[in-house]
C-alpha cells in the first residue's frame, strides 16, 4: 500500500517536472490549491483501495470457512445415515434371525447356511464402519474434504444395499417358513369323510 502511494506521488511530481521543462512564453503559473487537492484525492483513493483489498481478503476467508462448514455438515449427515443404517441392520438381524432359526420349519442342516448369510452381511457392515472411522480420524490417507465425502457417500450407498439385501434374505426365509408351514398343515390335516 505504501509503495502504491509513493508511486502515485512520484508520478505526479514527474508529470509536473516534465511539463515544467517545456518552453513557453512567460512565466508558468501553477495553481497550488488544485495540486494539493489532487494529492489529497490520490491519498483518499489509495486508502479506499487498501480497504477494498482488506474486504476482499475477508470475504475470501469467509467463503472458505463456509465451504469447510458445508463439507463438514455433509460428512456429518453421511456418517449419521451410515450409523442409522448399520443400527437398523443389526436390529433386523437380531430380531429376524432369532425368529427364523427358532422356527420348526427350518431344517437343522439349513441353520448354518442361514446364520452364515446374515453373519456375512454384519461382518461387511462392521468392516465398513471401521474403514469409515479411519477415513474420518486418520490423516495418513491425505484426503481433502471432497474426497472424504465421496468415500462416505459410497459407504452410505453400501449400507443401504446391505439393508436391502438383509430385507430380501429375511423375506425369502420367511416365505420358505410360510410355505413349509402351509405344506405341513395340508399334509397333516384331518379328513372328515
Amino acid at each position: 500500500m505504501k509503495i502504491t502511494i509513493k508511486t502515485i506521488i512520484l508520478s505526479v511530481f514527474l508529470v509536473i517536472a516534465i511539463t515544467g521543462q517545456t518552453k513557453a512564453q512567460g512565466i508558468p503559473v501553477y495553481d497550488n490549491t488544485n495540486f494539493l487537492s489532487l494529492i489529497k484525492q490520490l491519498f483518499e483513493s489509495a486508502k479506499q483501495t487498501s480497504e477494498m483489498i482488506k474486504t476482499v481478503k475477508f470475504l475470501k476467508q469467509a467463503k472458505e470457512t463456509i465451504e469447510k462448514v458445508n463439507s463438514a455438515v455433509a460428512q456429518y449427515e453421511a456418517v449419521k445415515e451410515i450409523n442409522e443404517n448399520n443400527e437398523a441392520l443389526v436390529n433386523m438381524v437380531r430380531n429376524d434371525l432369532r425368529g427364523i432359526l427358532n422356527s420348526p420349519y427350518i431344517h437343522p442342516d439349513e441353520i448354518d447356511a442361514v446364520s452364515n448369510a446374515f453373519t456375512t452381511i454384519i461382518d461387511g457392515s462392521l468392516r465398513n464402519l471401521e474403514f469409515m472411522n479411519q477415513v474420518l480420524s486418520n490423516d495418513f490417507l491425505k484426503l481433502n474434504d471432497a474426497e472424504r465425502l465421496e468415500i462416505l457417500e459410497a459407504h452410505r450407498d453400501d449400507s443401504q444395499k446391505m439393508i436391502a439385501d438383509i430385507t430380501l434374505k429375511n423375506k425369502r426365509y420367511k416365505l420358505i417358513i410360510s410355505f413349509r408351514e402351509m405344506q405341513d398343515k395340508i399334509n397333516n390335516r384331518e379328513t372328515n369323510y
